[in-house]
């Protein structure tokens, strides 16, 4: 059913279960498994180097996470594709999904205030909105 799947990862508790749920199905599938994790550009950055700054630091920041996440992959003898960039998440996911044609994307329920989400909206929220494919929400 699923051919290409892309789990998001940013080290938090919901995007560790959601790669656990990525990963079960990968194997399921019988198919190689992508993670993506998108290091957060500052909104307004002040210079030009501060955006060529924090894109150099992005794959120092989640090396843990992929490192792990590498460890558990190898563990279920699945094949694991990690992608370390800079950005921000939505439009950077969305477009990573796009340009690469997955057929799944798989990511975590982050938990907020709920006057935050009437507020400002989450990430899971528009990655469902947006992404070009389906998407599961794990929580």
């Amino acid at each position: 059913m699923y051919n290409k799947i892309l789990v998001g990862h940013d080290g938090s508790d919901g995007a560790a279960k959601a790669f656990a749920a990525a990963l079960a199905l990968a194997k399921q599938f019988n198919t190689d498994l992508h993670m993506i994790g998108v290091e957060q550009l500052p909104r307004f950055p002040a210079s030009i180097d501060e955006v060529v700054e924090e894109a150099r630091d992005a794959k120092h920041a989640l090396a843990k996470v992929a490192e792990q996440a590498k460890r558990q992959a190898k563990a279920q003898q699945i094949t694991l594709h990690v992608h370390l960039v800079a950005g921000h998440p939505v439009s950077t996911i969305t477009e990573f999904v796009e340009r690469e044609g997955f057929d799944l994307l798989v990511v975590g329920y982050m938990g907020h205030a709920a006057l935050y989400n009437r507020l400002i909206g989450s990430t899971t929220d528009r990655l469902v909105e947006l992404a070009p494919c389906q998407v599961l929400v794990v929580k």
